[in-house]
């Protein structure tokens, strides 16, 4: 490695070993915590309900921001959003314990990864902030049409679905196997609620899984069929299982696992390693 690189990688473990990045971070875990339990409720709503909201990120965001003093907590969550993609970026760059190994390596994608979802996501939440009816859905589906137009388009706009098809299933796979373990102090944990915790993980994980693998089949869909209102990443998945007399238990099973999830954030935010 030469020089530069190294004193690169050097300065980046120094800021990622940042204490005032640490506490911005945990707190961001506390917001995820909170988008994800209203994300299980919107979710729940739309199942017995029939709610016509977004059912998903977004339109957590936006039931926050109709609430008292929910702008003001929005503005908190984007900076911890903001601090967990910053950590998730240093992560990317320098690997969390500086092992080369392929599982390592690998890691080190999934942080990148990681930092571009929490910054998209805290610009929604800047958009929701600044009055803008910010939606993933219609974003989603704008894209896909736009991409239909074009020589190529729907090849591409099915890869993108087997690409989210993939990743709720390796989600699901990851809650399911435990592997989330690996990066929580366990041994911090009382042992009264280490088991509750992992399980709290497990169906969250597993439950997100599930969800972003029927958007992914509904985007294919979407490019086979030509329909890009199918391409509405979660909030057409969870709406499409609600259509179904057996869908809508199944999506009654998602929110719980959802809100699973969001608590297993506010238990990241203490026992996370970071």
């Amino acid at each position: 490695m030469s020089s530069t690189a190294s004193n690169v990688k050097h300065h980046a473990s120094r800021a990622a070993d940042s204490k005032p990045l640490e506490y911005l971070a945990r707190g961001g875990f506390v917001g995820y915590g909170i988008i994800h339990v209203l994300f299980a409720w919107i979710a729940l709503q739309v199942a017995f309900g029939g709610s016509g909201k977004e059912s998903d990120q977004s339109g957590a965001l936006q039931e926050l921001a109709g609430q008292s003093y929910g702008k003001a907590l929005l503005v908190a969550i984007v900076v911890g959003l903001v601090a967990m993609a910053i950590w998730q970026l240093f992560e990317a760059a320098v690997g969390e314990s500086g092992e080369q190994t392929k599982g390592a390596i690998a890691e080190r994608v999934l942080s990148g990864i990681r930092a571009v979802l929490y910054l998209y996501l805290a610009w929604v939440a800047v958009k929701v902030i600044q009055g803008a009816k910010s939606s993933m859905g219609d974003n989603s589906e704008s894209k896909s049409a736009g991409l239909m137009q074009s020589s190529g388009g729907r090849w591409l706009v099915g890869f993108i679905g087997l690409v989210v098809l993939g990743v709720g299933i390796g989600m699901a796979v990851y809650g399911l196997t435990r592997k989330f373990t690996k990066h929580l102090n366990t041994q911090q944990m009382p042992a009264a609620t280490r088991q509750p915790i992992i399980r709290l993980g497990m169906a969250g994980y597993a439950a997100k899984g599930v969800a972003y693998t029927i958007a992914g089949i509904l985007v294919v869909a979407a490019a086979v069929t030509y329909d890009p209102d199918k391409a509405r990443g979660l909030d057409a998945a969870l709406k499409t299982l609600a259509g179904h007399p057996w869908g809508v238990w199944l999506l009654a099973l998602i929110a719980v696992g959802i809100a699973a999830f969001g608590a297993y954030c506010f238990a990241q935010a203490k026992y996370r390693k970071i």
